[in-house]
């Protein structure tokens, strides 16, 4: 042991030995002292003591945290699908305005009909209305919507039609090019797979007429009594996709200005104006 730790035992024994000399009234003012001198720390100990259990009972639990997550991320894509559906709507009103807008300006009077069905193997060219000779309809009469024709009524029952589509070979459309003198008779052309429509096609023309892109095509408007005399004059049709002469006459390939497959939404242009 060294000389240091040696002065420090007999400190510590004298220091023992002097303190149990002293009276108990001597020992209790020594006890009262040293606890006034460390009664600060223990009274701050304790409220640290009591500040970290608040905080350790405001403290979420791991799996608590996990379920709060998982709430927010439902909450989160119930509020985009709520979104999505308030867009939709918007999209569609904006349609039935444009449409109801359309049938106020039209000089004909306009049914309004909607496709309930499609048939996989005549998805090209016919479809089903919901309206019939109840409202005024018949056989051979222009279907088309604000954007332009999408063909005319066969078959009509009580309260159902069927449409044949001008995208079928069948339905042929005499037609005028804007801004030339050209015209031709539009039809469909069935090839592929599935009778999809492959082009429409405006047939007739003159060898020279060197139609551009983009021209627009309209109804032509004919005498009644054919097959091609049931559309009045005026109705898009579609636009000039390219233009080709062939030995005997000319052809161009129109874009329909309706999108055929995608169409909910029709009038029926019935006799007689508004």
């Amino acid at each position: 042991m060294s000389r240091l730790n040696v002065i420090l035992v007999v400190a510590v024994i004298i220091g023992a030995v002097v303190i149990s000399s002293f009276g108990s009234s001597v020992m209790q003012k020594l006890q009262a002292g040293f606890l006034s001198a460390v009664s600060p720390f223990l009274k701050t100990g304790s409220a640290v003591q009591r500040q970290l259990g608040a905080m350790g009972e405001g403290l979420k639990t791991l799996d608590q945290l996990e379920d709060e997550n998982q709430r927010l991320k439902t909450e989160n894509t119930e509020l985009r699908a709520t979104n999505q559906i308030l867009r939709d709507l918007e999209a569609e009103n904006s349609k039935l305005r444009s449409a109801l807008d359309y049938r106020k300006r039209s000089i004909f009077k306009l049914v309004p009909a909607r496709i309930i069905s499609r048939d996989a193997s005549t998805w090209w060219s016919t479809v089903k209305i919901n309206r019939g000779f109840e409202e005024g309809l018949e056989p051979d009469q222009p279907v088309l919507t604000d954007v332009g024709l999408v063909g005319k009524t066969t078959t009509v029952a009580k309260n159902e039609s069927i449409v044949l589509l001008i995208s079928d070979e069948s339905c042929k459309v005499a037609a005028k090019v804007e801004g030339s003198n050209e015209r031709g008779i539009l039809f469909g052309r069935r090839t592929g797979e599935g009778g999809a429509p492959a082009e429409m096609q405006l047939n007739f023309l003159s060898k020279k007429a060197n139609l551009q892109p983009g021209q627009r095509v309209y109804t032509e408007g004919v005498s009644k009594g054919t097959s091609i005399g049931v559309f009045p004059s005026g109705i898009f049709l579609g636009t000039v996709k390219s233009f080709q002469a062939r030995p005997l006459d000319g052809q161009a390939i129109v874009e329909p200005a309706v999108d055929l497959s995608s169409v909910e939404d029709v009038f029926v242009m019935v006799e007689g104006a508004k």
